[in-house]
């Protein structure tokens, strides 16, 4: 499956309207899912559980299906977004990431 394939059939649990509840609903379920992949990292590394692959892939799948709203409810498309982003990167980071190329990067 790519991107837009997923996204056509993420539609089908969206909300019909894509009013300021809406938006809200998906921008606190996306933060809140980040938080739970956090906080099973934190967990691993600081307090010493093992690592749960599948936790962490049933969260991610919970980031990426509010992500997906989102980009659906201001018209964008994942392709669209993950181009984007992939474009920003290689113009900030031309050579790859690097601890210098972050302190002097040229799109600040």
């Amino acid at each position: 499956m790519n991107f837009n394939e997923y996204q056509q059939l993420s539609k089908r649990t969206m909300p019909g309207t894509h009013d300021g509840k809406a938006l809200a609903n998906y921008a606190l379920g996306l933060t809140g899912e980040a938080g739970e992949c956090a906080d099973i990292i934190k967990k691993e590394v600081f307090h010493g559980h093992r690592r749960d692959a599948q936790a962490i892939k049933k969260e991610l799948g919970d980031v990426l299906h509010y992500l997906t709203g989102l980009a659906t409810m201001y018209g964008y498309t994942l392709e669209e977004v993950a181009n984007a982003n992939i474009e920003k990167l290689m113009k900030r980071y031309p050579s790859g990431f690097s601890k210098e190329a972050s302190i002097k990067r040229i799109d600040v």
